[in-house]
């Protein structure tokens, strides 16, 4: 099979592959914040959580349900900046994932990658990544709101 890549496009395909693959597990793993509530240790992300407090009506009581699970809707996520957020990321994770297979598929085809396809390439990775690490500074001033009203 002939390949599409000098050997820094082989280098650049897999990296970016590794990364794009990172970035979309830690997207849907819910460890993003770490914490204890009732006692017991919480966590969440971006749209998944584990270990979060549930109404039991037969109790009549707050309960922690001890398991990890999405939110029930769009509109549950806790906060307007988690939910933009979410979509932000995950418009950046598709971006990068977009980019990496892309240049995987170059390994196989041989006139798939060429200069220019390269260069355009490299720019929509670079907006992927602008856009996760615009999301990012988005939650902790997000985080640091919701922390100084607090107290």
């Amino acid at each position: 099979m002939a390949s599409s890549l000098t050997c820094p496009g082989v280098v650049w395909a897999l990296l970016s592959f590794l990364c794009a693959a990172a970035s979309c597990v830690g997207f849907f793993m819910p460890y993003w914040l770490l914490g204890s509530q009732m006692g017991k240790p919480v966590s969440f992300g971006t749209f998944r959580r584990c270990s979060y407090p549930v109404r039991d009506e037969a109790r009549q009581a707050t309960v922690m349900l001890e398991q990890c699970g999405r939110y029930a809707s769009f509109q549950g996520i806790p906060s307007l900046e988690w939910r933009i957020c979410t979509v932000i990321i995950g418009v950046g994770c598709g971006l990068l994932l977009l980019v990496a297979l892309t240049a995987l598929m170059g390994f196989c085809l041989s006139d798939l990658i060429s200069r220019t396809i390269g260069r355009v390439a490299g720019g929509i990775q670079f907006f992927g990544g602008k856009l996760k690490s615009s999301s990012h500074s988005l939650l902790r001033w997000s985080a640091s709101r919701s922390r100084w009203s607090s107290s």
